[in-house]
Order: structure tokens, then C-alpha cells, then sequence
């Protein structure tokens, strides 16, 4: 059975101040869960503090990108020299990352090779948007972000990352879409898609998050289904009696 897996994305939120104090809060009621992997993603100007607070606990932090280059003249960029330093996840190829900053396919699967050469695990984004969501191409569209992003992996590689899917048109609206209907696409757009790829096995032991509104009224109908395997969580990440609510649920689904 997958351990369920919890992430917090903070996204460009808490001073270093304001995310030491929340992930002190969190620390308090899910540092001793070991039926659920618990990851805060804040900024990057607060990672060490978060990952000094974490320390000792089975709670882990992530970095919400990660630039390629392991070194140089890359101005505002963070290698994965210096994430791997603070951090045991990293969020690639999220849609605001897609979107705002041109982050291709390929792009994101460069970012994977190299987090995983340097023994950061990555938590792969990906999602379809309302036009194509309405137009039926949800599955193909999804698939082939994720073939793209996998694209050269070993399937032991492939069988230690997290996949989020998160439907570009319910991140941050309030519009989560509907559990049974994430459950069908994560099986055909990202289990069939790395089986077919990878076998049966490494789609099996693969994690799959969902993201997009999830809270804690909501929750509990996402972690009941049989593919997701946890979620990548915005804004009910920003508080701790709410995320830590998500957590408790995704412990009691297993």
C-alpha cells in the first residue's frame, strides 16, 4: 500500500518570521505522524528557517523549484547543490511556474534528472486547463505531460517520485473538481500512461497527488479514492489547524 503524502505549497506567502512560527504550529500536531509523509514547501528565503525547525521530526520540507544548473551564472536561480541542503522535495513544473515562466515539458524533465541525481525527490505537477477540461482532452493532454516529464527516467526513478495532478482551472478558485472524475483520470492519464512506459510495477508504487481547492470539508472524498495517494495543498496549507486536518484525514484513510 502507498504512504499517503501531504504537502504544503506555501507559494509566495510567509515572511521567515510568520513561516517559523507556522511550521512550528504544524510540528506541534503531526511532528510524531508516521502514517503520512508531511512536506512544507515555503519560499526559498525561508527554507532554511522551516528546515531547522523541522529537524528531528518526520516531517520534511521541499523547495517549490529548482534550477537545472548545479552552478554559475544563473542570477535569482537555486541549484540543487544548495536545495539538497535544506530540503529532501522539490515542486517541478507547476502551472503558475508554467505559465508566468515558460516552464516546458522538457524543461521539467531536465529539472527531474537532475533533482534525482542529487537525491531530492520531485513532486511533478501537472494539469489540464478549462478549455481543454470542456473539450474532452484532459487525458491526452495530461498523459503527455507526463511522458514528457519522465521521458529518460529508470523505472526505479519513476517509482520513487510523486506525480500532482492538479486541473489548472480549480488551483486557488474554490472549484475542486470531482473526486471520482480525478480518480479516473489519474488512472488513465498517469498510471496507464507510466505503466505502458515504465510496467505495472512502477505505476503501482508511483504516488499521486491531487491539487486544486482541496480543504479540510473536502478532503476525505479525494483520499476515500483508490488512485490518490495524498495532495499538494495551496491555501488550506497557510494555516495549521487546516492543514493539519488534511493530514489527520489522509492518516485515517489508511
Amino acid at each position: 500500500m502507498r504512504k499517503p503524502i501531504m504537502a504544503g505549497n506555501w507559494k509566495m506567502h510567509k515572511t521567515v518570521s510568520e513561516a517559523k512560527s507556522l511550521a512550528e504550529a504544524i510540528k506541534q500536531g503531526a511532528a510524531d505522524v508516521s502514517e503520512v509523509e508531511v512536506v512544507l514547501c515555503p519560499p526559498y528565503t525561508a527554507l532554511a528557517a522551516v528546515s531547522d525547525a523541522l529537524a528531528g521530526t518526520n516531517i520534511k520540507a521541499g523547495a517549490q523549484n529548482m534550477c537545472q544548473a548545479e552552478e554559475g551564472a544563473v542570477t535569482g536561480e537555486i541549484s540543487p547543490l544548495m536545495v539538497k541542503e535544506l530540503a529532501q522535495y522539490v515542486i517541478l513544473g507547476h502551472s503558475e511556474r508554467r505559465q508566468y515562466f515558460a516552464e516546458s515539458d522538457e524543461g521539467v524533465n531536465n529539472k527531474a534528472k537532475v533533482a534525482l541525481k542529487h537525491g531530492l525527490i520531485p513532486i511533478i505537477c501537472v494539469g489540464e486547463n478549462l478549455e481543454q477540461n470542456k473539450a474532452g482532452e484532459t487525458v491526452e493532454f495530461v498523459g503527455g505531460q507526463v511522458r514528457g516529464a519522465l521521458n529518460g527516467l529508470s523505472v526505479e526513478q519513476v517509482a520513487q517520485l510523486i506525480i500532482a495532478y492538479e486541473p489548472i482551472w480549480a488551483i486557488g478558485t474554490g472549484l475542486a473538481a470531482e473526486p471520482a472524475a480525478v480518480n479516473q483520470i489519474i488512472k488513465e492519464s498517469i498510471r496507464s500512461v507510466v505503466a505502458k512506459g515504465f510496467g505495472d510495477d512502477a505505476a503501482q508504487a508511483l504516488r499521486v497527488q491531487y491539487g486544486g481547492s482541496v480543504k479540510p470539508a473536502n478532503v476525505a472524498d479525494f483520499m476515500a479514492q483508490s488512485e490518490i495517494d495524498g495532495a499538494l495543498v495551496g491555501g488550506a496549507s497557510l494555516k495549521a489547524d487546516s492543514f493539519l486536518a488534511l493530514v489527520e484525514a489522509a492518516r485515517l484513510s489508511r
